[in-house]
């Protein structure tokens, strides 16, 4: 397997478990990993971005030292105190590689989040939104969620989590063939829908991956399509604050429709669910075709998409 450089972020925030318990376990691996992550939680922030104020930066060498397995593997972990989003933007367009020329990432992994991003979900989660702004850029990439906020056990979701990490670093490119998009719109459109085209979106970063591991996991994979969540009661009115009145979001009735092969029932039924997500809107120049997504959520070997 490739020992690809990588770069990992979150929405939970720099010292949550789940970033840390991942990348030891790459570190373990042999991957060289540089880490830019919030400062602080920014769940549900999706792709805010932190204009017009500065954002303090530093290097956390107690984080290193926790997470460090092999001292002869560079590893290096950042905060910043803005939102996903921006730790994305800074590490590959804001000159984080002249701090880290050690280190020079060819797939970002965003997560692992403690809970579930599933469905609609995708659309507010700072966790999704870092995966995407990294494949905006033209860097390959992967969402990754415990799907669940009952417990904080990491290690199955890290386990799913490393698998799809080897499969993917199989098909990584050394150097990126799109990263900063120096073409634009002008970039050849892979044609086709053969495995190879598939994998060419995905390298290019017009597809990206988002990883949802079930509460227990089944130690399978399924390859599905977004579910339909619906969320109900979603506002509380808090009473005596400075205003007089004050609302609180967040659903007391969370309900998943049972429809197959969707990240929702695939979750439920106890799998690892990978979801190709477009990092497009459909309507954009790079927007993917309806039958390349498609061809993207076809499973294959091990319930990974066939193209891996």
């Amino acid at each position: 397997m490739d020992m690809a450089p990588l770069l990992l972020t979150n929405d939970d925030g720099i010292h949550s478990r789940g970033i840390k318990e991942l990348a030891q376990a790459l570190h373990q691996k042999g991957h060289p990993i540089v880490i830019l992550a919030p400062l602080r939680e920014h769940s549900a922030s999706g792709m805010k971005l932190t204009l017009r104020d500065d954002m303090a930066f530093s290097e956390h060498p107690d984080v290193e030292e926790e997470i460090r397995v092999d001292p002869s593997v560079p590893l290096r972990v950042f905060s910043l105190d803005g939102s996903p989003c921006d730790c994305v933007i800074v590490a590959i367009d804001g000159g984080l590689g002249g701090l880290t020329p050690e280190i020079t990432p060819r797939l970002c992994i965003s997560g692992i989040n403690r809970g579930p991003n599933l469905s609609v979900d995708v659309l507010h989660s700072g966790t999704v939104s870092a995966a995407r702004e990294a494949a905006l850029y033209g860097m390959p990439s992967i969402a990754s969620s415990l799907a669940t906020r009952s417990h904080e056990d990491y290690s199955e979701s890290v386990s799913a989590t490393v698998s799809l990490v080897e499969s993917v670093c199989e098909i990584l490119q050394d150097p990126l063939p799109n990263l900063g998009r120096p073409d634009g719109t002008r970039a050849k459109i892979p044609e086709g829908v053969s495995n190879a085209s598939l994998r060419d979106w995905f390298l290019s970063g017009n597809i990206f991956l988002n990883l949802n591991v079930a509460e227990n996991w089944n130690g399978n994979f399924q390859t599905v399509s977004l579910g339909a969540r619906w969320y109900h009661n979603a506002t509380d009115m808090l009473e005596g604050s400075a205003t007089g009145v004050a609302f609180e979001v967040g659903a007391a009735i969370i309900v998943d429709e049972d429809i197959a092969e969707t990240d929702c029932k695939s979750v439920n039924e106890g799998f690892a669910a990978i979801t190709p997500l477009e990092s497009w809107p459909g309507n954009h120049p790079l927007g993917v075709p309806r039958e390349v997504l498609r061809a993207s959520h076809i499973p294959g070997k091990e319930g990974l998409p066939a193209w891996l």
